[in-house]
C-alpha cells in the first residue's frame, strides 16, 4: 500500500533493530566454584518459561518486517498482523514476568527480592506498552489511506518509548543475573538453548516493540 510502505517499513526498521529482552537470559559461567543447588532450581524455573516466550515474540517481530516488505499489503492486512504480533508480545511479555515472580527472589543473593522485581515491573510495564498499541492499530481508519498512514505513524513514533523500556529491562536483568545467578543460568539448558539462536534482531526488547508497529 503505497502510502503506508515508508511508514510501515520505517516502523519495521525500528523495531527489529532490537532483540528480544528473553535473550539476555544467557549468561556464561563466570568460576569455577557451583552455584548454590537452590538457585540452580530457581534458574531451572526461570529459564523453562523463557523458549516459548522468547519464540512467540521473535516470531511477531518477523510478521511485522515480512508486511513490511511487501508492498503490495493493504490497510487491513497491515492493521490485523501488527495487532496480533502486539498481542503476541504483551503476552510474551506478561509470561516471562509471571514466570520471574512465581519464582521468587533467588536464593541467597544481596538484594534479590529488590533486583527481582524491577525485572517483573519493566516486563509488565512493556507488556502494557505493547498492549496499548495493539489498541492503538485496532482502532485505525483501513478504509482512508491518509488516516491510517498517519495513525500509523502514530504508533511508530511510541517505539521511542519502547526502545527506553527495554534497556531499562535488559539493564534489570543484567542487575539480576550477577554472580552466583549467572552461573546458575548458564547451567540451563533452556537459556543455553535461547542465548545460541540465531536472532534477527539486536539486543532489546523494545526494539522487537518498534518493529512491531511496522
Amino acid at each position: 500500500m503505497e502510502g503506508t510502505d515508508p511508514v510501515n517499513k520505517k516502523l519495521a526498521a525500528a523495531l527489529s533493530g532490537g532483540a528480544v529482552l528473553a535473550g539476555a537470559l544467557s549468561g556464561c559461567s563466570s568460576g569455577d566454584k557451583g552455584p548454590d543447588p537452590k538457585l540452580i532450581a530457581w534458574a531451572k524455573t526461570v529459564c523453562d518459561a523463557v523458549p516459548a516466550q522468547d519464540a512467540k515474540i521473535k516470531a511477531a517481530n518477523e510478521a511485522i518486517s515480512t508486511t513490511a516488505s511487501d508492498t503490495t499489503s493493504s490497510a487491513a492486512t497491515i492493521q490485523k498482523t501488527d495487532s496480533q504480533a502486539f498481542q503476541d508480545m504483551s503476552d510474551g511479555y506478561k509470561a516471562l514476568a509471571a514466570a520471574i515472580s512465581s519464582a521468587g527472589a533467588p536464593p541467597g543473593v544481596d538484594d534479590g527480592a529488590k533486583r527481582q522485581q524491577n525485572v517483573v515491573t519493566t516486563l509488565n510495564s512493556l507488556s502494557a506498552s505493547y498492549a496499548d498499541l495493539k489498541k492503538k492499530v485496532d482502532a485505525l481508519d483501513t478504509k482512508n489511506q491518509a488516516k491510517f498512514a498517519s495513525g500509523l505513524q502514530d504508533v511508530a513514533s511510541q517505539t521511542t518509548q519502547l526502545e527506553a523500556q527495554s534497556k531499562s529491562g535488559t539493564a534489570a536483568l543484567n542487575a539480576l543475573e550477577q554472580g552466583e545467578v549467572k552461573d546458575a543460568i548458564a547451567e540451563q539448558a533452556s537459556c543455553k538453548k535461547v542465548s545460541s539462536a540465531p536472532s534477527s534482531g539486536a539486543s532489546a526488547p523494545a526494539s522487537s516493540a518498534s518493529s512491531t508497529a511496522g
